[in-house]
């Protein structure tokens, strides 16, 4: 069970931009499981990467690739992370790329090199990617490609996902210009993020230097992907990448103000869509959960806390039960490893009901107000420590007995 999406609204080509969805068999028969992305040329490109040790086969080849050279196309495949794979791994994403890159060449008539495809890779790890059935596929994605069939897109890109994750924003300026920007991502488990999410994928039509556009993601992503968490798990493959093809010949710059302030704004707005919706769509999900720490002496400390709640079996499975078991709460702050902290000072709040204050339950609150608070589909914990003006937001889930089934049975 998912809770309620909060995603409406057409989605927009994004001028210079073109993909495909098709079923290739990687793991399951008839189910899009491969997507093609082509960027125009020149196309400004941002990317960030898991910081998980063991970094999956394309995350390292993407890197790569990334960093040396002008990006063309994006290869994304479901169904096999291709991590854990070892050198054989490394082998197998640059043979996919290869394959792209000569079937680019051969229609387009200009040499497309291996580097300039990224391979992006999610499902099972530990089993060799089937680099032939991939490769049995990519004809049938370059003769797909077209420019507006989002949710294709998004569905191809999922595994334990219930469904797909795609928003659009078109930012009209004061001069009378437009862009566009339009999303997609995916994830449902596995998924703290660090650095990015499970797989996200941006673009935009804006002119952006490459330089500024990294700025970007690096800041949005932070205050986004980086803000969720379903079960405290950072993926071997997460990665997130911002494309701007400057199609629409909008430049977007600092020395160009508001319009560049108005632009950011969009642009975190698609991010924070997007994550958010990842949550409510978690694994197992029936409850969305804001975390809201306030009042911090600083923003790590206030992660601390809010993490320590959000990532809490015993807070979790009170959340699937609509239980108002508030001393769950109370002993995950407790435990978040803050020195002086004076729990005198400090309230919790759920909803609008004020749980805790003066170091013990609050003298207002009632069973009946907490259960109330409980029973919505959204909640929201709001702790302000008293001990500072620094504030974070964390996004998570409840835990439910299907989040252990999906996750009992996913190789099966």
């Amino acid at each position: 069970m998912a809770v309620t999406s909060k995603i409406d609204g057409p989605l927009w080509p994004v001028k210079g931009i073109r993909f495909a969805a098709v079923a290739a068999g990687v793991r399951y028969a008839n189910r899009a499981d491969l997507v093609l992305f082509e960027l125009t040329p020149g196309a400004s490109v941002a990317a960030v990467f898991t910081r998980n040790a063991f970094c999956a086969a394309p995350v390292q080849v993407a890197r790569q690739h990334w960093q040396g050279s002008t990006c063309r196309y994006l290869l994304v495949n479901t169904g096999n992370a291709n991590a854990g794979t070892g050198p054989q791994g490394l082998e197998d994403a640059r043979a996919c790329c290869a394959v792209v890159a000569r079937s680019a060449t051969e229609r387009e008539g200009v040499a497309v090199d291996d580097s300039q495809v990224l391979p992006f890779s999610t499902g099972v790890i530990g089993q060799r990617l089937p680099v032939a059935t991939i490769v049995a596929g990519i004809p049938a994605a370059f003769a797909a490609l077209v420019e507006d069939d989002w949710i294709a897109a998004a569905r191809g890109i999922m595994t334990t996902d219930t469904r797909p994750k795609a928003v659009s924003r078109r930012v009209a300026f004061s001069s009378g210009e437009t862009v566009t920007i339009t999303g997609i991502a995916k994830g449902a488990g596995m998924l703290k993020p660090n650095m990015a999410t499970m797989l996200a994928f941006v673009f935009t039509d804006a002119r952006v230097e490459a330089q500024s556009l990294q700025v970007m993601l690096n800041q949005i992503t932070n205050e986004s992907f980086n803000r969720i968490t379903v079960d405290g798990d950072t993926s071997t493959n997460d990665a997130c990448l911002l494309v701007a093809t400057g199609v629409s010949g909008v430049e977007i710059s600092p020395n160009r103000q508001p319009d560049h302030d108005d632009f950011v704004s969009n642009l975190r707005a698609v991010f924070l869509t997007l994550a958010t919706e990842l949550i409510r769509d978690a694994e197992g999900a029936t409850k969305f959960v804001t975390v809201i720490v306030e009042g911090g002496a600083s923003s790590d400390e206030c992660l601390a806390v809010a993490y320590a709640i959000a990532e809490s079996p015993l807070v979790k499975t009170a959340l699937f039960a609509s239980d108002p078991n508030w001393g769950r709460i109370l002993a995950a702050i407790g435990r978040a490893g803050l020195k002086e902290l004076n729990i005198d000072r400090l309230t919790i709040d759920l909803g609008e009901t004020r749980l805790v204050e003066n170091g013990g339950l609050a003298a207002s609150y009632t069973e009946e107000a907490g259960q109330t608070e409980m029973d919505r589909e959204e909640i929201t914990v709001t702790v302000n420590l008293a001990r500072g003006t620094s504030k974070e937001i964390v996004w998570t889930s409840d835990l439910s007995q299907d989040y252990v089934r999906i996750n009992a049975d996913y190789r099966s």
